[in-house]
């Protein structure tokens, strides 16, 4: 075993540890066991867990989709599905602040693209990420009141936190969507000066090179999606849509299946908030965070938190489970091929 695997190994237990922990101290605090006789499983309950698997199909073929697409189809399906995975799995084993998308240069350089080209394509891919937040959250607030999307009380402290949670980072997210726009679409030679002029004060000269670097790869990646076609803009960003929406579903599914009587276009407003707000978990793919955060999210919709934290346990092993066990599968044929291209490299 290589040490780049076992390391990766080792994180990939790390995270599932932290989410089992909180889940057993989330039982032992609220767990009541009665909650199992509100589960039935009838017709219903099958159809919404098969709903959620095609869910989580979705949003891998999303993906899959978009990367296709901005490499001009140099990838195949499976070596774009490939890359989906392991960003997925990147995204289990770090902070969600780190996330896999970091990781996609290597990964799209792992199967062929160059370095350059790689860097102008994550580039891309988080433009259109950060874009669908910023568009789809004015949308969202114009179908559902802040109340009852928050779910916020005078009393409840924890839905007043997340609510100020999500404004703080969200407008984070304005501010560095503005950043990409500026130096990706609006005014990238400006942008470049401007950050030049800034990075030459004295208590930031230390990030210069870094800071030249990346509005060096803005403009690279300027002259490349200025070059594409409306209709390329549309599959592109219809791939993000349908990525992120296939995402929230998977919890619509689960409230049809097990609480019914949920207004669904809440359910969906929800998990706007919830995935806003993991962006900043310290934890590994949001473990222990995401459990909690929706089981008292959430509870006021299902009026019982023992049944809510089953319902965010079945969450959790479709949406994050199933990738942390997926990029443990992947991952040693994946080092073990590029030990092996090393070796041969190093022969010639």
């Amino acid at each position: 075993m290589t040490p780049s695997l076992k390391s990766t190994l080792i994180k990939a237990v790390l995270p599932a540890l932290i989410g089992v922990a909180v889940v057993v101290w989330l039982f032992i605090d609220d767990f009541n066991p009665k909650a199992w006789n509100l589960l039935h499983f009838d017709g219903r309950t099958v159809v919404a867990m098969v709903a959620c698997l095609i869910f989580v199909a979705g949003r891998d073929f999303g993906l899959t989709w978009r990367f296709r697409t901005i490499t001009d189809g140099a990838l195949s399906w499976r070596r774009a599905l490939r890359v989906d995975i392991m960003c997925a799995f990147t995204s289990a084993i770090t902070p969600s602040a780190v996330g896999g998308s970091a990781l996609a240069i290597f990964y799209l350089n792992r199967e062929g693209i160059s370095v350059g080209r790689a860097t102008t394509l994550t580039l891309t891919t988080l433009l259109l990420d950060e874009l669908f937040f910023v568009i789809f959250c004015p949308v969202l607030f114009l179908l559902l009141p802040v109340q009852e999307l928050f779910g916020v009380t005078a009393d409840n402290v924890f839905l007043r936190g997340v609510q100020w949670v999500f404004w703080l980072v969200y407008a984070g997210i304005v501010v560095w969507s503005a950043i990409l726009f500026t130096g990706i679409i609006a005014r990238p030679r400006w942008l470049e000066q401007s950050v030049t002029r800034l990075f030459t004060l004295k208590w930031l000269r230390r990030w210069q090179r870094q800071a030249a670097e990346m509005t060096g790869n803005m403009r690279a990646t300027s002259a490349w999606v200025k070059a594409q076609s409306r209709g390329w803009w549309l599959k592109v960003f219809g791939a993000t849509t349908l990525s992120w929406f296939s995402r929230y579903f998977v919890v619509n599914a689960l409230f049809w299946g097990f609480v019914p009587a949920a207004s669904g276009l809440l359910v969906f407003g929800r998990q706007f908030v919830v995935w806003v707000v993991l962006m900043i978990s310290p934890t590994p793919g949001g473990s222990g965070v995401s459990e909690w955060l929706f089981t008292n999210y959430y509870g006021d919709l299902i009026g019982d938190l023992s049944l809510a934290l089953v319902i965010a346990m079945i969450w959790r092993v479709v949406s994050y489970y199933v990738y942390l066990f997926a990029g443990v599968c992947l991952a040693p044929s994946y080092f073990r091929r590029r030990q092996t291209a090393a070796v041969q490299s190093n022969d010639k």
